[in-house]
């Protein structure tokens, strides 16, 4: 039998009752999702700092100056990725959180680079160990999220494993980043998470309250049968944090409005944060254009 359509069977099962139902589901879906439609949206407007990283890599930009930019750009949190932090002392993190909090900037999150797939059981407990790095990194700057990653499925290896090698070891982390008060947000990157199913099925395994989707609007593999939008919607209530573009990874356009439309049915409390890729576009330009798309569909369709 299709490995796919045994995993469906098993959410659509697990689900049943659970859709719809907010906390009176727990019994059903994981303790980490998201009330439903009964509870009023919250949507709010961020940027990921990678965004800017065409100057953050390599300069002329600062994290600094990335803090700033957001007030100019009169944005209600950021999104701390972590590529670009110069050092990850106390002293510097300490000078990020303190001049954030001085310009009315909230950290939505932090970022990191970290794979779980890996089926190797010493890479495994190595990946481990920097996402406590960094969810400490986060607890430091006051974020009281974490991005990170699944990660591409190694040759030789089944789907099923790499689900059950996430699995392991979201599960761990969250048993950690549980006693700092800070969510961990699996993306649906690049790799075995471009499919809702699996990314549920991951949420139902970890089954923790500090375990989510950093639900990137823009990375899912249409399948026979769920489109795009299908599948974000089907992630929504698990939804952590969210990564926003205008358009999928093959160039098509996105209605955003639809989107908001989703989340704010959902009942989603939370950022809705550009992640900036145009191509040949300056981000000068480009991720100011794209954050007033965000800030507009957000007083359209949000409580706030």
């Amino acid at each position: 039998m299709n490995p796919s359509i045994d995993r469906r069977r098993f959410l659509l099962s697990s689900a049943s009752l659970g859709a719809g139902a907010g906390l009176a589901g727990a019994a059903q879906i994981p303790t980490g999702a998201q009330s439903s439609t009964a509870s009023p949206p919250r949507l709010f407007s961020g940027c990921c700092a990678y965004s800017y990283r065409k100057y953050l890599q390599h300069g002329p930009m600062t994290m600094e100056e990335f803090i700033g930019k957001a007030v100019t750009l009169r944005l209600d949190g950021v999104d701390m990725t972590g590529y670009y932090f110069k050092s990850t002392e106390p002293a510097y993190l300490a000078s990020l959180r303190h001049l954030a909090y001085r310009n009315g900037v909230l950290f939505s999150g932090a970022a990191c680079g970290v794979s779980m797939v890996q089926a190797d059981a010493a890479k495994r407990a190595a990946a481990l160990t920097e996402i406590k790095k960094w969810v400490d990194v986060a607890d430091a700057l006051g974020a009281p999220h974490l991005r990170i990653f699944a990660g591409k499925l190694p040759s030789g290896a089944t789907l099923q494993q790499s689900i059950e090698w996430v699995v392991e070891t979201m599960k761990a982390g969250c048993d950690y980043s549980a006693k700092k008060g800070i969510m961990l947000g699996v993306e649906d990157h690049s790799g075995v998470t471009q499919q809702a199913d699996v990314c549920l099925e991951i949420m139902h395994k970890v089954n923790s309250p500090y375990a989510g989707i950093n639900l990137d609007i823009t990375h899912f593999v249409p399948t026979a049968s769920q489109d795009a939008y299908a599948q974000i919607e089907a992630c929504i209530p698990y939804a952590t944090n969210t990564h926003i573009r205008d358009h999928f990874d093959d160039g098509t356009p996105i209605d955003m409005d639809r989107v908001w439309q989703m989340f704010a049915h959902a009942g989603f409390k939370g950022f809705m944060s550009a992640e900036y890729e145009g191509k040949g576009n300056d981000p000068a330009t480009g991720v100011p254009k794209l954050i007033e798309k965000i800030r507009t569909l957000c007083k359209k369709y949000s409580t706030v």
